[in-house]
């Protein structure tokens, strides 16, 4: 077998087989198939796509590449969510402990933010002493005890995937969804979960811009899942604006704790209540809409807060800052963005208000930057509302005079103000599962 028939077949649009899948991903990540041929395969792919079985195969091959996890020891149906990355985004630190407390295990493997989206291990960090690397046998019994834990992705988890990203990145192949499905969809498979839900997004702030191209990459994905066996939906949402009122790690934690006592966003709880009834639903508790009421429950009862509770106090966390979020430390610097002209807010480019919260230092422009906990955006007004000249539109917490001056001159430049109402948007556009695309709007 060669590489170079590969590239060839791939080329001319024909379909690989499962035997010339492995031989091609377990030799690039050996270092017998150079980078050179492996590009020339991704821009193939890019161009001739490939079939639900291809990418199957690929992602199973991917997943399977390094280091797996099996979840097993641990008794019941393990349900996992994964976010393709937004701004705003805390819902697993509200959906995961919704889950456990109603009995469904959540071992969950997150990943750090990067570029303008935002991680959970970062958001989590944010509290003193809290770990997010642990031995596996620690995470499994923690898993058992508290319904939950929340950890960082192994080094040695799907390698081929670190590989074949680096190369994307240098060669325009980023966006193509069959590779973008399989980069994904490997890291849940090796995380060992029964059942999968996906919260793809859609909008300025989301890696997909268009709602087809969402739909089109959650029936792939989805398709993946239900293919290797596990049982998979994907919920597509809008992060055209950010979600929630806050951005930047310990707003969003503090955030995440008012949503889970009840009184958060209206946007944030409802979209986390939807991805919790869906797992939930996966998990065999009840329709979505018994699972939906089931996890209002867990909110208004106060047990999903206790289970983020113990589930920090059992990872090294100081468990008073769930209790008292006014624990967390606060920026050095607080500076209002004030509306430059009266009218409706009639647009949000959510990504630059994602890197305005990095210019503040909440987020990373390379793996290895440092982030400031205190750092990010309190929006005071959102896509839609009427502002008045002078109203403030958000305030930026910074510790860094020129930081702050940078955030404030991107966040502006990321609003638009005009004389009418924009049509309000949906949160949630669509379900994808193995029945097809439910449109809700």
């Amino acid at each position: 077998m060669r590489m170079y028939d590969l590239i060839e077949n791939k080329k001319k649009g024909m379909a690989l087989t499962k035997e010339e899948i492995s031989y091609m991903v377990k030799g690039f990540v050996n270092g017998e198939i150079p980078d050179y041929q492996m590009s020339a395969m991704l821009m193939a792919i890019y161009f001739q796509g490939m079939n639900d079985q291809e990418i199957t195969y690929l992602t199973l091959e991917m997943a399977h590449s390094g280091d797996t996890v099996d979840l097993s020891p641990i008794e019941g149906i393990k349900v996992d969510k994964h976010s393709t990355g937004g701004v705003g985004d805390k819902t697993t630190l509200v959906v995961g402990p919704v889950v456990a407390s109603l009995g469904v295990k959540v071992a969950k493997m997150s990943g750090r933010g990067l570029g303008h989206t935002g991680g959970t291990v970062d958001k989590l960090e944010s509290i003193p002493g809290f770990r997010t690397a642990i031995p596996r046998d620690e995470f499994f019994d923690i898993v058992r005890e508290q319904g939950i834990a929340v950890i960082g992705q192994s080094g040695n988890m799907v390698p081929a995937d670190k590989k074949l990203y680096a190369l994307r990145d240098v060669t325009a192949t980023v966006d193509s969804i069959p590779l973008i499905a399989s980069s994904i969809m490997s890291k849940k498979l090796a995380a060992g979960s029964d059942s999968i839900v996906l919260d793809v997004k859609t909008g300025s702030g989301a890696f997909m811009k268009s709602l087809d191209d969402s739909i089109s990459l959650a029936e792939k994905m989805v398709s993946i899942g239900i293919l290797a066996g596990r049982r998979c939906c994907a919920l597509i949402t809008n992060m055209d604006i950010p979600l929630g009122y806050a951005v930047g790690n310990s707003l969003e934690m503090t955030e995440a704790i008012r949503t889970l006592r009840g009184n958060g966003p209206e946007d944030l709880t409802q979209v986390c209540l939807e991805l919790a009834a869906n797992m939930l639903h996966m998990a065999d508790k009840g329709s979505v809409q018994e699972c939906r009421e089931q996890a209002g429950k867990a909110i208004e009862d106060g047990s999903a807060l206790q289970c983020l509770a113990a589930m920090v106090k059992a990872q090294g966390g100081d468990e008073n800052y769930i209790w008292e979020p006014e624990r967390f430390e606060e920026a050095k610097m607080l500076y209002e963005v004030k509306a430059p002209v009266s009218g409706y807010i009639t647009h949000m480019d959510t990504e630059g208000i994602g890197i305005a919260s990095v210019l503040l230092g909440a987020g990373r422009n390379t793996k290895d930057d440092c982030i400031d906990y205190s750092a990010g955006i309190q929006l005071k007004k959102k896509y839609g509302q009427r502002v008045e000249a002078g109203d403030v539109l958000a305030v930026l917490h910074g510790s860094d005079q020129d930081r702050i001056r940078a955030g404030a001159d991107k966040f502006l430049s990321s609003c638009a103000i005009g004389d009418l109402a924009p049509a309000k948007e949906p949160l949630i556009y669509a379900r994808v599962s193995d029945y097809g695309v439910e449109r809700f709007s």
